[in-house]
């Protein structure tokens, strides 16, 4: 644990107005908690390894005060929480000790390129002239366990892919974003569990604290914001952000 006597104020101010951000994308669209907040703390010259272990052990209470607050206004579809919980508790075990033990960064720029032209399809459903058609879905527990296998050896892409696949099916966006949300508490929790057997509490930093704090405060105005915009904005915004990460992501695992 960090030294709370040592804790410079405004490197503290930053990493909170940081995590607040990030989690209002994040509670409010269902993705990129871990992509912004990974990238800013990279910029503010983090190490890799300690930045993606400081998401993580955050996450998994940002996910926790999210999936809360989307239970809380109705944004959750318990029976598609249940069908992805499970299988992305799964992948993020299967992922974590794929990370602990392979390199798996060859396939990344793939993945990313994939999530990019989902997100262009959201963006394109979401600009057409007559509202999109909501219907189940019929592949779940695959994404599920890809989402949770991705997100941990990665470094993310629970939301991404879950959400973003989901959407494509033609899944309600608010009830998506929520039940996604939600289930990946679970997820990160398996994920930053294992971060603490190997680190220890080395990864919870003045950067994480920060991003802990901002995080929650921002929980309960994602989920409002969710309940309340009409589904074609969802999709567009969705849809711009996915593609938007998805590209600077290929980008950097190109250049790397």
């Amino acid at each position: 644990m960090p030294d709370l006597a040592a804790i410079d104020v405004a490197s503290l101010l930053a990493f909170i107005a940081a995590g607040f951000a990030a989690q209002l994308i994040d509670g409010a669209l269902g993705m990129a908690f871990g992509v912004i907040s990974t990238s800013i703390l990279l910029g503010l010259g983090v190490p890799p390894a300690a930045a993606s272990a400081g998401v993580h052990t955050v996450e998994t209470f940002t996910t926790g005060a999210s999936g809360i607050s989307h239970a809380i206004h109705k944004n959750v579809d318990w029976r598609l929480f249940a069908r992805i919980a499970v299988p992305g508790t799964i992948g993020g075990a299967l992922g974590a000790y794929v990370l602990s033990n392979i390199h798996a960064d060859a396939a990344r720029p793939a993945v990313l390129a994939y999530l990019a032209l989902i997100g262009l399809f959201l963006l394109w459903r979401g600009l057409r002239p007559y509202p999109p058609q909501h219907k189940p879905p019929k592949v779940v527990e695959p994404l599920g366990l890809a989402g949770g296998f991705l997100d941990a050896a990665g470094g993310g892409g629970w939301g991404p892919v879950v959400t973003g696949n989901l959407l494509v099916q033609g899944t309600e966006p608010r009830r998506t974003i929520g039940t996604v949300n939600s289930a990946e508490f679970f997820v990160t929790a398996t994920i930053s569990a294992t971060f603490i057997t190997q680190l220890g509490w080395a990864a919870f930093t003045t950067a994480t604290v920060g991003l802990l704090i901002g995080g929650i405060a921002a929980a309960p105005l994602g989920a409002i914001f969710a309940k309340k915009a009409r589904p074609k904005i969802l999709l567009v915004l969705v849809g711009v952000l996915l593609t938007l990460t998805s590209l600077y992501g290929v980008y950097r695992a190109l250049s790397a």
